[in-house]
C-alpha cells in the first residue's frame, strides 16, 4: 500500500468522526467559547471541517505563507450548513489524495508567515500534520461539548456516553 493509500484509508475513518461530532453541535451554541482567549464553537467547528482541504494544499503546492495569504474562513451560522461545507471538503480531499503524486512526498513544504518559519518538513509529514490538526481540534471540540452537557459519541470506539453500565 502506498503512503497516498494510507491516507485515503485513514481519510475515511476521520470523516466519519469528524461528521458524528459536528452533527451534534447545537445551532444555539456557536458563539460559545469556554473562555475568552479560545474560539467560539463556530470558528472551532468551521476549522475542524475546513481541514481536509489542507491534504490538496500541501499537495499541490510548495508551502503556505501567512503573511501573503489572508486566511477568511467560511461564514457558519448553523449545523446544516457546517455538514454541507463538511461534506464539500471530504469529496474534495478524497479527489486531492486520489489525484496526489507519491514521488512529491519527500519535497518540503513551508508553513510560514513572512520570514518566521513554522514548520519545513517532507509533504508525506505535512500531511500527517493535517491529521493530527483533525484530532487535536475534535478533541478539543469534545471537551467544549462536554462542558455544555451534550454527550459525545465514540470517535474510536464507545465514549462513556455511549456506555450503558
Amino acid at each position: 500500500m502506498t503512503h497516498l493509500q494510507q491516507f485515503q484509508k485513514e481519510f475515511e475513518r476521520e470523516a466519519i468522526v469528524m461528521r458524528k461530532m459536528l452533527s451534534i453541535i447545537p445551532n444555539d451554541r456557536y458563539d460559545w467559547r469556554p473562555h475568552p482567549k479560545s474560539m467560539s464553537i463556530r470558528q472551532l467547528a468551521t476549522h475542524i471541517a475546513e481541514i481536509p482541504l489542507w491534504f490538496g494544499m500541501v499537495l499541490n503546492t510548495s508551502g503556505l505563507d501567512f503573511a501573503v495569504e489572508e486566511y477568511k474562513p467560511k461564514e457558519i451560522n448553523d449545523t446544516a450548513a457546517l455538514i454541507a461545507y463538511l461534506e464539500e471538503n471530504i469529496e474534495q480531499a478524497r479527489k486531492d489524495l486520489a489525484a496526489g503524486n507519491e514521488n512529491t512526498l519527500d519535497e518540503i513544504w513551508t508553513m510560514r508567515s513572512g520570514e518566521q518559519v513554522f514548520s519545513s518538513d517532507p509533504k508525506r509529514d505535512a500531511i500527517r500534520m493535517s491529521f493530527s490538526q483533525i484530532i487535536h481540534h475534535r478533541a478539543q471540540l469534545g471537551v467544549y461539548l462536554r462542558l455544555l452537557d451534550i454527550p459525545i459519541p465514540g470517535t474510536y470506539g464507545p465514549s462513556a456516553d455511549d456506555m450503558s453500565f
